[in-house]
């Protein structure tokens, strides 16, 4: 995209934030395919220990990750959207030229750490055998830093797609490097630690991959052009200080969760093993079933960020202009929609965590499902903080979210530390610390935007409506499900994954029309997406 006069030039074109987040959200339905492709073989090949292993090093590389972005791609998306509303070309060059250097540079350093002293980070989380996966996972750091720098350029344009198909093409080659090299080490008789490290090597590999896409992208399609009067952008060292300044407020909260959930994998190891009287390896085999029924909780929070990302510099960019009004609604509207999509995927979890765990990781230990059960209702509060978090570092208040993220994690070791400890309770005490953390946050975000906008959101169109839907949806699906226990045999995974599609498939239709009839979806939100009009008239939505 270049801007000219404040007017985009070139095959790159802008997008509505609900256009783009639905480009990006096609993607992720595309990731998760692909990812469960990956994760879920990888997770049965490598049993509850092995996969437990592999966790632990991401929560590593998560951790150093944040380290390393810092919170520069929120502020860089931010910073080129304001400096592109307002035409200025030459700011935004700039700007992502700082940037990207930037990147560079907390980068390297993480990856040197990770590469060079994995056995310390391995001893952190009181699991020496994962140091090998943690230094396989080194160089992605640096290679995700890098793209996260033009992938910031690009959405701070509002433009989505080179996001979209660089997150495809990232999955799809960690897929096959990733499910061969972990297929291979097995099939061959080598130790868990290696054939985690090959797996996991697939990220490493599918990281570089998208970051040679991601330049190419960038030099194809944002050329400059001159103009007559061109801008003159600040000095480096002034846009080093605003990116520093937007940045480290947001990677304060980040990189505080990030270590918080590093922390509470070695905590949890901890616990099992000193309080609740596990051995290391039975300790192992139940955090590794957490592990399990963590990946399927992250997946409507994956559905949500494409809005996120979207959202920032939309209203960054109305409030550059003193359109104050629409940048509340724009808050408001996201505000309602993260909730109508999230409380039914969170629910969906919850009501079907049983046939879901079996299917899905067969063999996998008994507690998977209650674990399961209790992380579907927390990634409700997780999808939602999410977005609060987005709409307050896009009006500007990026301190905010760090606080009401310390303070929830505070909140999620203090009571992991207590319930993980209790032998009764023992690795289920880790998603109710993880549910109160997530409902500490939004709560606290929720105050910090009522505070933020002369017209605090309405409390009825984010919550009661789609609440009221989802309560409807996950009686009828819970009816459906166990109603079919009756007449077939569940012991059959055969017989349930039918009946766990079929409730599924009524979940769908009855969340959509109670959303519809109750308005918790609307004609105005559907306009905003691709063909949304013609959907709406066909429904017959007002």
């Amino acid at each position: 995209m270049i801007s000219v006069g404040g007017k985009p030039v070139g095959k790159a074109k802008e997008q509505n934030y609900l256009h783009g987040a639905a480009i990006l959200t096609a993607g992720v339905v595309i990731m998760k395919i692909l990812g469960a492709i990956y994760k879920i073989p990888i997770g049965n090949l490598l049993g509850d220990d092995g996969y437990g292993l592999f966790i632990s090093a991401y929560n590593v590389y998560s951790v150093f990750l944040m380290l390393a972005t810092a919170g520069l791609p929120v502020a860089l998306s931010r910073m080129v959207s304001e400096a592109h509303t307002q035409g200025r070309q030459m700011q935004v060059r700039r700007t992502f030229s700082v940037a990207l250097w930037t990147f560079f540079a907390l980068g390297a350093i993480s990856t040197a750490i990770m590469f060079l002293f994995p056995d310390w980070l391995a001893g952190i989380l009181h699991n020496p055998d994962t140091a090998l996966s943690i230094r396989t996972l080194a160089p992605a750091v640096l290679l995700v830093c890098l793209t996260s720098a033009f992938r910031g350029y690009a959405q701070g344009h509002g433009n989505m797609i080179p996001t979209t198909v660089g997150q495809v093409l990232e999955v799809l080659v960690k897929v096959v490097v990733g499910l061969l090299l972990a297929w291979y080490f097995v099939a061959n008789g080598y130790d868990k630690p290696i054939a985690s490290a090959g797996a996991i090597f697939g990220v490493t590999v599918g990281s570089l991959a998208v970051l040679i896409y991601m330049y190419v992208y960038k030099v194809r399609n944002y050329k400059i052009i001159p103009v007559a009067e061109p801008d003159i952008p600040e000095p480096r060292g002034e846009i080093f200080k605003n990116l520093i300044r937007i940045g480290i407020p947001i990677a304060l909260g980040s990189i505080v969760l990030s270590f918080i959930n590093l922390l509470d994998s070695g905590l949890c190891m901890a616990r099992l093993q000193d309080a609740a009287g596990f051995t290391y390896n039975e300790a192992k085999v139940l955090y590794g079933v957490y592990g399990k029924a963590q990946t399927l909780f992250n997946v409507p929070a994956a559905f949500i960020t494409p809005l996120t990302i979207s959202v920032v510099p939309a209203i960054a960019a109305k409030i550059v202009i003193g359109d104050k009004k629409l940048a509340a609604k724009i808050s408001e509207d996201s505000l309602r929609i993260s909730m109508a999509l999230c409380l039914p995927m969170g629910v969906g979890l919850a009501v079907l965590a049983d046939p879901i765990m079996k299917i899905i990781y067969p063999g996998a230990h008994e507690s998977g499902t209650l674990l399961l059960c209790l992380l579907g209702i927390a990634s409700i509060f997780v999808c939602f903080s999410l977005m609060t978090t987005a709409v307050l570092q896009a009006t500007g208040k990026e301190k905010l979210t760090a606080y009401s993220i310390i303070a929830g994690g505070l909140v999620k070791i203090t009571v992991n530390w207590f319930l993980v400890g209790i032998p009764e309770l023992n690795i289920y005490g880790a998603p109710i610390g993880t549910l109160c953390c997530y409902v500490t946050m939004c709560v606290l975000n929720l105050i910090f935007i009522a505070r933020s906008f002369e017209k605090s959101p309405s409390a009825k169109e984010v919550f009661v409506r789609p609440g009221a839907a989802c309560l409807i949806m996950g009686a009828v699906t819970y009816a459906v499900y166990y109603a079919g226990s009756l007449v077939l045999d569940y012991d059959s995974k055969l017989y349930m994954a039918a009946a766990m599609c079929v409730a599924m498939l009524v979940a769908v239709v009855v969340y959509a029309v109670a959303a519809i009839k109750l308005r918790a979806i609307t004609a105005e939100d559907m306009k905003l997406i691709p063909k949304g009009e013609k959907i709406a008239k066909l429904l017959h939505m007002r």
